[in-house]
């Protein structure tokens, strides 16, 4: 794990926000946004098939998730709403139909891969530092 410089002098500011620098892109709200849309299942399970799958129909995400589309299209929102995943729409050569297609944001990756999956895969070593159960 790198080096925390902060934790390491203990120059942590009072304000969470003022750990964002003067010109960053989002406020701390809008990346508390982030991490929030994902903490359900099924959006956290849409987002990781979109980093891991790659783009998809709404109809493909449906039918792999087991979620009628209207609930479906809810946690789109969501995650749309949080910037995590963008939606696409394309004609496809020789097509008269315009298809939906959802992709993940490089917010979206990053927020899975290294927020959410590390912690989950380092689950193994919580066990092992903590002894057979984090629960103690």
């Amino acid at each position: 794990m790198p080096s925390d410089p902060l934790r390491e002098n203990g120059d942590y500011p009072s304000d969470p926000a003022d750990l964002l620098p003067a010109n960053s892109v989002l406020n701390l709200d809008e990346y508390i946004q982030m991490y929030a849309a994902v903490g359900h299942r099924v959006r956290f399970e849409i987002l990781y098939r979109l980093v891991h799958g790659g783009e998809t129909t709404p109809s493909d995400l449906s039918e792999e998730l087991s979620e009628d589309s209207s609930t479906l299209s809810d946690h789109i929102d969501h995650l749309l709403d949080a910037g995590l995943i963008q939606r696409r729409m394309r004609t496809e050569k020789g097509e008269m139909t315009v298809s939906t297609f959802y992709r993940e944001t490089i917010f979206g990756e990053i927020v899975l891969t290294e927020g959410i999956e590390p912690l989950l895969l380092a689950e193994k070593e919580f066990s092992a530092m903590y002894g057979s159960s984090v629960d103690g």
